[in-house]
């Protein structure tokens, strides 16, 4: 089931949480994939110290590889235009094709909306929503000349029932919402589908820092009591990559364990 071979994918935002988890299995499932990263100069300050975007992207490539697939790490900052576009013609040039793109890069800059900043605002909208045009736009020509492509986008239940200090943030996830079911319309006859994920609350290396006193108190509003897995996004856009998928498009997967059902 959800067999990938002879399919290659570009996951932004790879090196780590979801989009590590997504390019492995991607990957298991017998893609070539391109995980993308960004400079570490780019990341926030309170990241210093810690690995390196570079090293960990060069980790899960190691990784692919080991477990006999194909794999290339490359370095673009997705919120530029023209990066975004030399990524997706890198990996068109380096395999052939491209049949998957992953929007998985994001970032956070919470602050409630009367504290927040131009700069913080512009970022996010930047790196969570401007990247999924960038990088949609550059992949639909060459899927629409095979006239065959899967484009899933990782948006967030934030972008659907909002959240109290991260107006910014829910705001670029509710905008690849949006986004999703137009350009699901617009290349649907072209054999390329356009879905969305929208996780809720997942254990990644960001969360794991989270007080345990908010970590129980979010539990009481979960439905399944626990928060999911990154494993568990990463075989859901699997499956929307796969052949089984293939009369799905412009839908929003909500994976939050029952949190925003209602």
């Amino acid at each position: 089931m959800g067999n990938l071979q002879n399919r290659v994918a570009v996951v932004t935002g790879a090196s780590r949480g979801i989009g590590r988890a997504i390019a492995l299995e991607l990957a298991r499932r017998g893609a070539a994939v391109i995980v993308n990263y960004v400079d570490t100069e780019a990341r926030r300050p309170e990241a210093a110290g810690s690995k390196s975007n570079a090293e960990a992207a060069t980790e899960v490539v190691k990784a692919i590889e080991e477990m006999g697939g194909r794999a290339s790490a490359i370095q673009a900052n997705v919120s530029a235009f023209t990066e975004a576009g030399q990524l997706i013609e890198s990996a068109v040039e380096a395999y052939g094709q491209l049949d998957i793109l992953v929007n998985n890069a994001g970032i956070t800059r919470d602050m409630l909306l009367g504290m927040m900043s131009e700069g913080d605002w512009d970022a996010v909208i930047a790196v969570n929503l401007k990247s999924v045009f960038n990088c949609a736009k550059a992949a639909v020509r060459p899927m629409m000349r095979r006239r065959y492509g899967r484009i899933i986008n990782i948006s967030s239940v934030a972008g659907i029932a909002g959240n109290a200090g991260q107006t910014n943030y829910s705001a670029s996830k509710a905008g690849i919402i949006g986004f999703t079911r137009a350009l699901a319309r617009e290349v649907g006859s072209r054999n390329i589908t356009v879905n969305a994920i929208a996780p809720g609350l997942i254990q990644t290396d960001l969360t794991e820092d989270l007080p345990g006193s908010i970590k129980e108190a979010s539990l009481t509003a979960i439905p399944l009591g626990r928060w999911g897995t990154v494993d568990e996004i990463a075989h859901a856009a699997a499956f929307l990559a796969s052949g089984e998928a293939a009369y799905i498009t412009g839908h929003v997967l909500t994976i939050d364990g029952g949190l925003t059902m209602g």
